[in-house]
C-alpha cells in the first residue's frame, strides 16, 4: 500500500494567536495548504492570500440566460405559437412578462450558482475527505502545510510552527 500525501498539522488554540502565527509562517516562506476554523475568522483569507470570489461573475450570467430564456420563450409562446388577446391588450405586452422574467432568472442564478460551487470546491459523492484534525469543528485552529510544496524540511517547519504559537504539531499522512 502506497502512501500519498504527507502533512505538518500545527493546532493553535487562539484566532489571535493563529493570525500573528500565520504571518510569522508565511514571512519565512512556508508555504500553507489551508486553515482550519471553527469559525469564521476575519482577515484569514487576506494573510492566506485569496483572491476575491468570481461566484457572482457566474451568478450574473446564469440570471442573464434565465431572463433570455424566459423572455424568448413568452415572446415566441404569445405572438407565434399560440397568439391570444387578452383584454384588448397587444400580443407582446412587455409587463405581463415581467413576473415570470424576474422569477426565472432568481432560479437560473441560484441554481447555476449552486452548481458552480459544486464544481469548483470539487464536492462529488464520492469524494474522500481529509479531516486534519477533529478538533477543528469544535475549540482548536488548524493550520495545515504539504511537505512536497515546501523545500524547508519537516523539523524546520515543525521549528516555525512552534515558534509562531502552535500548541502542537502533528504529522498526517493521506493516501491519493
Amino acid at each position: 500500500m502506497e502512501l500519498g500525501k504527507k502533512y505538518l498539522v500545527g493546532v493553535f488554540d487562539d484566532e489571535q494567536v493563529l493570525m500573528k502565527g500565520l504571518k510569522q509562517v508565511i514571512e519565512k516562506e512556508v508555504k500553507v495548504y489551508e486553515a482550519y476554523t471553527p469559525f469564521p475568522v476575519h482577515g484569514l483569507e487576506d494573510v492566506l492570500g485569496y483572491k476575491r470570489s468570481k461566484l457572482p461573475i457566474a451568478a450574473f450570467l446564469f440570471a442573464i440566460t434565465g431572463t433570455t430564456l424566459a423572455l424568448s420563450f413568452q415572446m415566441f409562446a404569445m405572438t407565434k405559437d399560440w397568439p391570444m388577446i387578452i383584454g384588448g391588450k397587444p400580443f407582446a405586452a412587455f409587463p405581463d412578462f415581467v413576473p415570470v422574467t424576474f422569477e426565472f432568472s432568481i432560479l437560473l442564478g441560484a441554481l447555476g450558482m449552486v452548481a458552480t460551487f459544486f464544481v469548483k470546491s470539487d464536492l462529488k459523492p464520492h469524494k474522500k475527505i481529509r479531516v486534519f484534525d477533529k478538533r477543528s469543528t469544535d475549540d482548536k485552529h488548524i493550520v495545515a502545510i504539504d511537505l512536497a510544496n515546501n523545500s524547508l524540511s519537516s523539523d524546520e517547519i515543525e521549528t516555525i510552527l512552534k515558534e509562531a504559537g502552535a500548541s502542537e504539531v502533528n504529522t498526517k499522512e493521506f493516501e491519493d
